[in-house]
């Protein structure tokens, strides 16, 4: 049986993915950005007309078009977990990342959503403790969702916090 450390608990971790919603929002950031560096660039190939203009629109859409499908399974790929001490937090396509946060660790939890997560019904949620290092965040989240999960980590946290 092969162990994976990334992988903890196979069986009795109930994993949460985040909204598929937080797809559209990453989308429409990542090609407001393309638009904003490809107008720059058209202004450069309209000033002097140098072929480099075009490639570098070309090599920016290309990789804007290359960065779209990275960026839906990497949404994709977040999840997270509630279990009786702590909270799990993984992410990441290339580098993934398992974050174990125990509840009597938190110092305190943010709830934000920017102008366009509230447009979409998204908000993200994050733990800190007292290690920067540690910090874990779940973007993606309906406001419903993210209003339960800061309660309840709050409690949890005062909970547990006896011994600080």
């Amino acid at each position: 049986m092969t162990v994976d450390a990334l992988t903890p608990w196979p069986d009795t971790v109930d994993w949460r993915p985040v909204s598929p919603k937080l797809i559209t929002v990453e989308l429409i950031v990542r090609w407001a950005w393309t638009l904003v560096v490809v107008a720059g660039l058209c202004v450069g190939l309209v000033l002097q007309g140098h072929w480099l203009w075009q490639l570098g629109i070309a090599l920016v859409v290309a990789n804007a078009i290359w960065r779209s499908f990275v960026t839906v399974r990497a949404v994709r790929a977040w999840g997270y977990a509630e279990r009786d001490n702590d909270l799990l937090v993984r992410h990441g396509l290339l580098i993934r990342r398992l974050s174990i946060v125990p509840y009597a660790r938190m110092q305190f939890v943010d709830v934000t959503a920017g102008p366009l997560e509230r447009a979409f019904g998204l908000a993200t949620v994050q733990l800190h403790t007292a290690a920067a290092a540690s910090d874990a965040r779940i973007p993606g989240l309906p406001p419903a969702e993210a209003a339960r999960l800061r309660d309840r980590l709050t409690a949890l946290g005062e909970d547990r916090a006896e011994g600080l």
